[in-house]
């Protein structure tokens, strides 16, 4: 075991978990950190024949906790006491870098500057003295470009000679500072932090200092109001901007640039109320000709038909009859629900390929800068629903999988936007596999189909979301975040990220199939499942008007959204749904209550009492809906 820790710290959108990934390889492993739902990735460098372990921190801008995931950079930092900090920082934004690189400096942990995304900043006409900086701060500084490799290297040879800085800001409140931090510096490592934070206001870090020490403080250096210790943030940050000014007037130099920067004025448009808008329909007709169409159309068709009815299936049930397998036992693997027939089956004929392809359009949007620029171009519209653009990242994140969207939702400042975001993300946002089923049936009917189960779902949220925002007490944030540039994507960072979200399917998805089909087994074979039929029939076909057999699909949607989606699209394949019949069920069936994974996850969260009312009001709403739109499309032609 490593005995060393290397924690990579930085501003998000930086390309410090690309530096992490390409020195730790094959052996990082994601997990929450402890006490939290916030992912670390933890991994292993070797250096000179030395073990080291290696951490990746969440992106923050600040160790002052605003948020869960500056709250766990900073408590790793304070719990488990790196070695090296390897601070990541956009070359193009150094000035709010070293912001973070000052804070991380009154922790006196040896750090090295990786000035990342050299190549852009040339293209930008900026060039910055790398030499003079390190002189000046007296740290290692290295130039990187992580998507092509350049100076990656380096970081390995540098980690060993990482150094405390020798630049020290003196404070236009340094005696209170100084104050504090003399009680404090024979009994904490991290005096002069813990009396800087303490001054501004952040009772977090009272819980790392002695109890008899915290009083003694209080009562004679410490006896701020709210008022006073924003005055003090105000005075610090202040104090640092003036130093970190005339350090990059030392180290800098900006070139105008000559030429026009088509990649720039492409990011400008996507900010701009109407062009973006265009870009945005772009985006989504793409997404629905590739992942919809072709994904979940021609190549789900070719593996269903050719590789698994044609060829794979006929080949499992032979062997059974070949060897004159117990009937039951057959029955459990190819079956009408069996394990093979079932569950491996819609797995990987099916929902391998559709999620395959929304990874790969994920991951086009994340590396190239889009994302964000979504964000501010929606701030608006989701600040009607009390949120702010920042949201729109947990919901992009819940149509690749809802669980992880629920965990994600602690970006979000306040209570009341993560209590709006959850009923949403619960109610009307499908997972990638459920998104690119339903897709592959809707464009089956025709485009219409598509567009008044898109307006649908978007009507909900719409209209959920004022509500909520009407009635849930509390205050919503406005939108900070960082717009990195929009960049051609790297195809080796593209397909790094489809190979750790399809593993994350393999192993955490697939067996949750198996389990459900099981499950869905046993209850057909207790005959349960006709009397669940039978009791939710006034529901299902008198007031949905769908067939008595789709009550065994929102049993599968519920053990997972893309499992009960799966089964409509084999019924409407098999014509035994009617166009009318195949559009109310996919609505239905989206609004309907998220997968037993993520409702788990929201329990755990908020509470069993909470999640019963949310899945309540949800399942109410999903299923009056379905009621008014089968009214409705008797007067539209589908």
């Amino acid at each position: 075991m490593a005995n060393k820790l290397i924690a990579f710290v930085g501003n998000p959108n930086v390309g410090k978990s690309v530096i992490f990934n390409k020195l730790t390889g094959q052996y990082s492993v994601v997990s929450n950190y402890s006490g939290t739902s916030v992912d670390v990735t933890r991994g292993k460098l070797t250096i000179n024949g030395e073990e080291y372990g290696a951490v990746d921190t969440p992106g923050v801008y600040s160790l002052m906790p605003l948020s869960e995931d500056e709250q766990v950079t900073r408590d790793l930092i304070l719990k488990e006491k790196p070695s090296v900090i390897v601070q990541v920082c956009d070359i193009k934004n150094i000035e709010r870098s070293l912001h973070l690189f000052f804070e991380l400096s009154l922790f006196k942990i040896p750090v090295i500057l990786v000035l990342n995304m050299y190549d852009e900043a040339i293209h930008a006409g900026i060039k910055i003295n790398s030499y003079m900086l390190e002189k000046i701060l007296g740290v290692p500084v290295i130039m990187t470009a992580a998507t092509s490799d350049y100076g990656i290297d380096k970081i390995l040879k540098k980690i060993p000679q990482a150094k405390t800085t020798e630049f020290n800001i003196v404070y236009s409140n340094e005696k209170e500072i100084q104050c504090i931090e003399d009680i404090l510096k024979e009994k904490i490592p991290f005096a002069r932090a813990a009396s800087v934070y303490m001054l501004s206001g952040d009772k977090g870090i009272e819980k790392y200092i002695p109890e008899n020490l915290r009083n003694f403080i209080k009562a004679n250096c410490f006896s701020k109001n709210t008022s006073e210790c924003n005055k003090f943030n105000s005075q610090l940050f202040n104090d640092r901007n003036t130093s970190i000014k005339k350090i990059t007037g030392n180290a800098k130099i900006i070139k105008q640039k000559e030429k026009f920067e088509f990649l720039q004025f492409l990011g400008n448009l996507a900010l701009n109320p109407f062009a973006g808008s265009l870009i945005l329909a772009l985006v989504i007709y793409v997404m629905y000709k590739f992942v919809g169409i072709f994904m979940a159309g021609t190549v789900v068709d070719f593996i269903q038909t050719s590789v698994f009815e044609n060829f794979l299936n006929p080949a499992v049930v032979s062997i059974f009859d070949y060897y004159k397998i117990h009937p039951l036992i057959k029955d459990f693997f190819v079956g009408q629900y069996g394990l093979w027939t079932v569950a491996v089956t819609y797995a990987f004929a099916i929902i391998f390929p559709i999620i395959t392809g929304f990874f790969l359009f994920l991951g086009i949007l994340e590396d190239s800068g889009y994302l964000p620029r979504l964000s501010v171009m929606l701030d608006r519209l989701f600040s009607q629903i009390g949120l702010n653009g920042k949201a729109v990242l947990p919901m992009v994140l819940g149509i690749g999988c809802g669980t992880m969207a629920v965990l994600s939702a602690r970006i979000l400042e306040t209570k009341k936007e993560r209590m709006i975001i959850l009923v949403l993300l619960s109610l009307a946002i499908p997972c990638s596999a459920q998104l690119g089923v339903i897709l592959a049936m809707l464009s089956a009917i025709s485009y219409k189909a598509t567009i008044i189960w898109f307006c649908c779902i978007t009507a909900s949220v719409l209209a959920v979301g004022k509500l909520l925002a009407h009635f849930i007490k509390g205050e919503s944030n406005n939108l900070i975040i960082e717009l990195p540039n929009i960049r051609v994507p790297s195809i080796l960072n593209i397909l790094s990220k489809i190979k750790m979200r399809l593993e994350w399917y393999l192993k955490e998805v697939v067996p949750l199939f198996i389990a459900a089909t099981a499950g869905l087994f046993i209850i057909d074979k207790l005959h349960l499942l006709a009397k669940i039929e039978t009791a939710l029939s006034p529901v299902i076909v008198k007031f949905l008007g769908l067939p008595v057999e789709t009550t065994s699909t929102f049993i599968m949607g519920f053990l997972r959204r893309d499992y009960g989606a799966s089964g409509i699209y084999v019924m409407a394949q098999n014509g035994l749904l009617t166009h009318a019949q195949v559009l109310i069920t996919a609505v239905v069936i989206t609004l309907f209550i998220p997968c037993l994974a993520q409702s788990l996850v929201v329990v755990k969260e908020y509470g069993l009492k909470t999640a019963s009312v949310i899945f309540l009001a949800i399942t109410t709403y999903a299923v009056l809906f379905g009621g008014l739109l089968r009214l409705l499309l008797k007067f539209v032609n589908i």
